[in-house]
């Protein structure tokens, strides 16, 4: 090195060490920095991208090597995807692929969209009683239209706590006083009757939401003067959420949607306003009991007496429903959701039964009868448990009810692995056609489609001579046995109010409620098809009916029974 420095220099070449900026040498090394961080996050994402992607990948493998273990078509078919959402359509789709491919087959709606419907009873119930969980499709739906919820449409593990709550508040307090509703609604049916409400479905949708609405918020939800546009509100939010939940993005540039939104906020804003009617109701009627109290206390202590002629009323929410009916975003979503599925269901039942009553004026004399005597027979404490024609009959309609007729699971974590050996791979759309087992002439009979009330009892003996009256003797002797409700929960096929971990959990109180309400109405009231509706071959989906008021009982003269109210 000193030898070459010394021959530059004598050769008269200058020589100059250069020495680097700092400054400039940080920068390097911070661009230097910068580009390899960004180099490393885009490596990272580009792995986690094909982590995810593969992930997917292998999913849709094993769906598809699950799904080809189960019987059915191996493509999916265009006419299942453009009749999915045409329910009696695709009912009669999935009958024919029944016969063709057995009790359990699977369908392809898409690549990674499997469905699987089965029919056998045995494994409907098993799958009700594993498969927890509900679309999620669904669910967005009603998180739009209603907001959370922690009784519908969240896993099953957190609602399970709180369903049990509501099961057991429905079907202790609720049962106890159920006759107690009943007289409060026919106020209701007699202010429609006078407004002129001939259209069943129509009479029977504004029933229904008055009982459920009293169930929930008492006899202040009957005087609430915003009842009818709540229940009007509440059915145009529900029927719209479907539309709007069907987009993946929430259309935020759409006008609609944000009227939408406004709608479903004012739904909640009345929605709080009954709850805190029905709070000051509670309040004030304890504020009575108290004083009422207070004064039979003074009058004892005189030797005067006291009779209280009301009871204070239960609040419809346990402890662990928040029994004070807070309007937090929840405990809204539990009441709309309340309010909607629960009219909706009773709605339907009352509708089929009016439909029944007034296309058989025989059955409809007979439950008329069965009323009768059992109130002659029990006097002040006739429970419509013994009026056994009549819940045979309302079985029987809940039985051919066409809503609902197909019910919808899927286990979005869990295979379901069914006692035939059959695996359903998790994510899958599980479907149970409802209507196809409910009409099935294997378990119900040759008669299966028609309406046979008789098909729920069972005969116990003859008829006890339970009154002297003559007046009814001639229809006594029409009746040659008594009978006994079978429970139509033991037929794995009866499945109008579900079954399994998501079977309804108001069943129990619907059925008992209409119960009750035609016990009472059908004293009062005869039903019959108008005039015009029997005239009308179009009109037997949607009767138009009229109400005759009867004055006096049954089996009299037949021109001092009743008293015309044409509607």
């Amino acid at each position: 090195m000193n030898n070459l420095l010394c021959e530059s220099l004598a050769h008269g070449f200058p020589f100059q060490l250069q020495s680097r900026n700092p400054k400039e040498d940080c920068f390097g090394f911070l661009e230097d920095y910068a580009t390899r961080q960004r180099n490393a996050i885009l490596w990272v994402s580009l792995v986690a991208v094909t982590a995810l992607l593969l992930e997917k990948l292998v999913k849709l493998f094993v769906l598809w090597a699950k799904g080809s273990r189960i019987p059915g078509p191996p493509f999916a078919s265009s006419f299942a995807r453009a009749n999915f959402g045409s329910r009696q359509n695709f009912v009669d789709f999935l009958a024919e692929s029944h016969e063709k491919f057995g009790s359990v087959f699977k369908l392809w709606l898409g690549p990674s969209q499997l469905l699987v419907s089965i029919r056998d009873p045995a494994l409907v119930k098993e799958m009700l009683s594993k498969a927890a969980d509900k679309l999620p499709s669904t669910g967005k739906a009603f998180r739009l239209a209603f907001g959370r919820s922690s009784l519908f449409f969240c896993s099953y593990d957190e609602a399970k706590q709180t369903r049990e709550s509501l099961a057991m508040e429905l079907n202790k307090k609720m049962l106890e006083r159920a006759d107690e509703f009943p007289n409060c609604i026919m106020e209701k049916v007699d202010e429609l009757i006078s407004n002129g409400s001939n259209d069943s479905k129509v009479f029977s949708q504004r029933l229904a939401f008055s009982v459920i609405g009293t169930a929930l918020f008492g006899n202040s939800f009957l005087a609430w003067s915003k009842a009818t546009s709540y229940e009007d509100l509440l059915m145009m939010t529900a029927k719209d959420a479907a539309f709007w939940g069907s987009y993946r993005v929430a259309p935020l540039w759409n006008h609609g949607f944000w009227s939408y939104q406004s709608l479903c906020m004012k739904l909640r804003c009345l929605t709080q306003d009954i709850v805190q009617l029905s709070r000051k109701s509670h309040e004030d009627k304890d504020r009575n009991l108290c004083n009422r109290t207070i004064r039979s206390r003074k009058m004892a202590a005189s030797g005067e007496t006291f009779s209280s002629g009301s009871l204070m009323q239960d609040k419809f929410f346990s402890q662990e429903l928040d029994g004070h009916l807070t309007a937090s975003e929840e405990n809204c979503g539990n009441i709309l959701g309340l309010m909607f599925h629960g009219s909706v269901a009773m709605a339907g039942l009352i509708d089929s039964i009016f439909k029944r009553l007034i296309t058989d004026q025989e059955l409809q004399d007979k439950v008329y009868l069965d009323i009768s005597l059992v109130k002659q027979c029990s006097g002040e404490d006739e429970t419509v448990g013994k009026m056994h024609l009549l819940l045979a009959t309302i079985h029987e309609s809940a039985r051919l009810l066409s809503t609902g007729s197909l019910l919808q699971r899927c286990s979005l974590k869990d295979d379901l692995c069914l006692g035939n050996g059959v695996i359903i791979p998790a994510g899958t759309v599980v479907v149970v056609p409802a209507q196809l087992l409910q009409m099935d002439n294997s378990i119900w009979g040759s008669d299966a489609s028609n309406f046979n009330p008789h098909r729920f009892l069972s005969n116990v003996g003859k008829v006890p001579d339970i009154t002297k009256d003559t007046s009814f003797t001639d229809a006594r002797n029409s009746i040659p046995a008594s009978f006994s409700v079978k429970d139509p929960n033991e037929v794995a096929a009866y499945l109008s109010f579900g079954s399994g971990v998501r079977a309804c959990v108001g069943q129990k109180f619907v059925i008992n409620e209409v119960a009750a309400f035609f016990a009472l109405f059908l004293q009062r009231y005869e039903v019959r098809l108008h005039p015009e509706s029997a005239n009308d071959p179009k009109a037997t989906a949607n009767p138009q009916i009229v109400f005759l008021r009867r004055k006096s009982r049954m089996f009299q003269n037949e021109n001092s029974i009743y008293e015309f109210h044409w509607l």
